[in-house]
């Protein structure tokens, strides 16, 4: 005999114990129509095992079902009043049908009560609709077995759907009881691991009252979810749904557990208009033969003592039966049957027997059950000829059904193979359910599969251009995220007291990018590389020197040329005139001299322009300290000689003709070569090399020419003010020798505008960035070669040009006063 325990009545009315008399049976309400005709599935597979001469021949399976009224403290009632009722029969029967096993339950809590109980026993349970995790601990229930997935794979196909659809913001609702605790559990494990954020998990239970029901929904309002999952048993969630529709709650992308969305009385046009486009998983479906007609005989005149058949009937036919002879005065007579009613052409869905599921893990459970008899009755598989029985009926104990449950193998008419692995569990196979509306009815449509592989890996397939979403669009996948995904150039930057899905995007930090989207961290770039203005790539450095091209290169190469030349005509005019009283005056040849280096220091800033190279480098700074050596050391001679020769106080003084033109041509050549000594030993020990620096700014290279050796680029500074120095000193205290062609006050005032520039141009090039101390050390040379050029000749040339009856011998001896 095989047990049944089945969640006809969904619903067990509570009383109040007074303790004054017995206390009351048991009280059920809600007929389930989908619970009973999993109980007809039973008796449908138990007569056609009867029929089969090679399953259990010559030996006759019988049952026994009882109501669990949905309740874990029932269940557990029908429960001990099978096994109990066993032990009776044994006492009393010749032939007792021992309760080889249970067929229970459907609800993981009911189960658990059962496994708990009656596993010391030994009895097995095969249960077709309990999906706790929790129950596949064999060291807890080694004798329970189940022909419907355990939630672990459940909760890994929910989250895998999560994952493919990228919802990262979620809700979940789970029943107050094992199912949806360990269900709910199991899932936040496994959404985890994928970045899945849970904003709330509410509870919901049938029982529980409109109060809480309602703070449920509130929840759902205030929060800013637009996927929840729905963790419960249609009984429980019922009451919520009912609720949603009535507020007009729409927008939600409802997951369903298996345990609700096949079921029949949710799946209606009302509820559909706040539950369209769910989703969610359910085990294999399947049409079994000659089940509808089997169904549609059901008649409570054919066995009036058929349990659950009355309240069937009445609720299919809407007409209460009575039996003949019953007095029926009492009754009203509009809801009696009339006997004539048949259920062969009702349209009712609990005859469509075209998607049966949890209907065939009933199929299915009975059957291992089966199987396992005949290998512990027969001691050989199903098929092999010859058999015969080798261990007596009345001697069957139900830890030996449990040991042949373990090793149940085979394949069924469907070509399904039914097995339990050391869990107790079948092999995890779902299909993917989507609500549609069609023709005015709610369709379970099948768009995927999901199956665990080897090594606990899993595949999901969907076809997802046919689902229809709660938007009722089929293209448009709805979106749930706490915050949108953070743009290229940004990182997540976590909102403090929220969970990880919510945060901020900030901007990376200038030479760190992200070149994808929804980034945590920003990525340095590499060296002499610089983010972008967008911060999403690396892009090359900037390579910044003073170029010909651009506009400052341009005016400083322009004034270099515009010196150079009016230093040519300067020396042009002085080639012309130089018989004249004022050339003689001043010295020709030392102011061809003077011309000479002005002219290459003029030309000396071209070689700071353009890209620097090693030739450049040792040139710009050597060139630079020489012709300014030799332009000094030329103004110099001019006036020791101004000195001298004014210095006199006799005609025939000799002092003059201590420093004649070879004497000039010493002091000119020896103070050069003090600099050319200084600029070789520069060169020899520690010459200028280009460089690319990179401390003036983080986005560009700067190149330009290392001094190399601090010490020998001031020597070579330091030596021309000496030079300048002396020649201003020396000029200051001849600038009031009497005569027209004094050429002291002139020198007086380009040694003072050439000890200007170059006083200010120290801490103007230390402090100039990048290029700019290029500019600043050409303006300096430019600033003090012009003033040289125009404080000097600038005079001479006006006399020579524009004023030439000045130039005469009586007009440069006359005295001033």
């Amino acid at each position: 005999m095989i047990g049944g325990i089945f969640p006809v009545s969904n619903k067990e009315i509570s009383t109040t114990s007074t303790f004054e008399r017995e206390p009351p049976g048991v009280a059920c309400a809600g007929f389930d129509l989908r619970a009973f005709r999993w109980t007809q599935v039973m008796l449908f597979t138990i007569e056609e095992i009867n029929r089969d001469a090679e399953l259990l021949p010559n030996i006759s399976l019988g049952y026994r079902i009882l109501d669990s009224c949905a309740s874990p403290t029932n269940t557990l009632r029908a429960a001990l009043t099978l096994a109990s009722l066993s032990n009776e029969i044994s006492s009393t029967s010749f032939c007792p049908p021992a309760l080889s096993a249970f067929v229970a339950e459907s609800g993981s809590s009911q189960s658990l009560a059962i496994a708990t109980t009656l596993g010391p026993f030994q009895i097995p349970t095969v249960s077709y609709f309990s999906t706790c995790a929790c129950l596949s601990n064999r060291a807890k229930y080694p004798t329970f077995f189940r022909t419907i997935p355990s939630d672990y794979f459940q909760a890994k196909a929910l989250a895998a759907l999560i994952k493919h659809f990228g919802w990262e913001w979620i809700g979940a609702i789970q029943s107050d009881n094992d199912y949806g605790r360990n269900g709910i559990m199991a899932f936040t494990e496994e959404v985890k691991k994928f970045g899945v954020c849970i904003a709330f998990v509410e509870t919901v239970l049938r029982t529980y009252p409109v109060e809480k029901i309602l703070r449920v929904v509130e929840m759902i309002k205030q929060s800013t979810v637009k996927v929840i999952l729905a963790f419960v048993p249609e009984g429980d969630f019922y009451p919520l749904m009912k609720e949603i529709v009535k507020q007009n709650l729409t927008g939600i992308q409802w997951i369903a557990s298996e345990a609700w969305i096949t079921a029949a009385r949710p799946s209606t046009p009302e509820m559909y208009q706040a539950f369209g486009g769910a989703l969610g998983f359910v085990v294999q479906k399947m049409a079994i033969p000659n089940l509808n007609p089997f169904l549609s005989n059901i008649n409570p005149y054919s066995d009036p003592s058929a349990a659950f058949v009355k309240a069937f009937w009445e609720l299919i036919v809407g007409c209460r039966p009575v039996s003949p002879g019953t007095d029926t005065s009492t009754e009203e007579t509009n809801k009696i049957c009339t006997g004539n009613e048949t259920l062969i052409n009702s349209q009712d869905v609990f005859f469509n027997v075209t998607e049966l599921r949890v209907a065939y893990n009933v199929y299915k459970a009975v059957y291992a059950i089966a199987h396992a008899l005949h290998q512990l009755v027969f001691c050989k598989p199903v098929g092999v000829n010859k058999t015969r029985i080798c261990v007596n009926i009345s001697d069957i104990q139900p830890k030996e059904v449990t040991y042949h449950l373990q090793r149940v193998n085979f394949r069924n008419q469907f070509g399904d193979y039914v097995f339990f692995d050391e869990k107790g569990d079948p092999p995890a196979s779902y299909d993917i359910i989507n609500w549609q509306l069609k023709n005015g009815q709610v369709q379970h449509v099948t768009l995927g599969h999901f199956a665990i592989a080897e090594k606990n890996n899993y595949k999901l397939s969907i076809e997802e251009e046919k689902i229809v979403w709660r938007t009722g669009k089929t293209v448009i996948v709805p979106t749930s995220v706490c915050s949108n995904v953070c743009p290229k150039g940004t990182r997540k930057a976590q909102i403090k007291g929220k969970l990880m899905c919510c945060f901020d995007c900030i901007p990376c930090a200038d030479g760190t990018i992200v070149n994808t989207t929804g980034a945590a961290d920003c990525t340095p770039c590499p060296h002499k590389y610089w983010s972008n203005e967008r911060k999403d790539e690396c892009i090359p450095l900037k390579i910044e020197f003073l170029t010909y091209h651009e506009p400052m290169g341009i005016a400083l190469t322009v004034l270099s040329l515009l010196g150079a030349s009016l230093t040519l005509v300067t020396m042009a005019v002085f080639i012309n005139y130089k018989e004249t009283p004022v050339i003689k005056a001043s010295n020709s040849e030392l102011s061809c001299f003077l011309l000479f280096s002005l002219f290459l220091c003029f030309l000396c800033p071209l070689t700071f322009i353009g890209r620097p190279t090693v030739w450049t480098c040792m040139l710009r700074h050597t060139a630079f300290g020489v012709t300014f050596a030799l332009c000094i050391s030329c103004i110099l001679g001019k006036t020791i000689v101004v000195v001298t020769a004014f210095k006199a106080t006799h005609p025939s003084n000799k002092a003059a003709g201590k420093f004649g033109p070879a004497q000039q041509r010493i002091i000119v050549c020896s103070c050069t070569l003090i600099q050319i000594v200084i600029c070789i030993l520069w060169l020899k020990l520690n010459p200028p090399m280009p460089d690319k620096v990179f401390r003036y700014s983080n986005k560009k290279i700067v190149l330009e020419c290392n001094t190399g050796s601090e010490v020998a680029f001031y020597a070579v500074l330091g030596y021309i003010g000496i030079l300048a120095v002396i020649c201003l000193v020396l000029a200051f205290l001849a600038r009031k020798l009497p005569d027209n062609f004094n050429e002291a006050k002139f020198i007086t005032f380009s040694m003072l505008i050439f000890c200007a520039v170059w006083i200010t141009f120290i801490p103007a090039y230390v402090s100039s960035p990048g290029k700019f101390t290029v500019a600043v050390e050409i303006f300096a040379i430019l600033s003090s070669a012009f003033g040289l050029l125009i404080s000097i000749f600038a005079p001479k040339c006006y006399i020579i040009l524009i004023k030439p009856e000045k130039n005469t011998k009586s007009s440069g001896t006359q005295k001033q006063y």
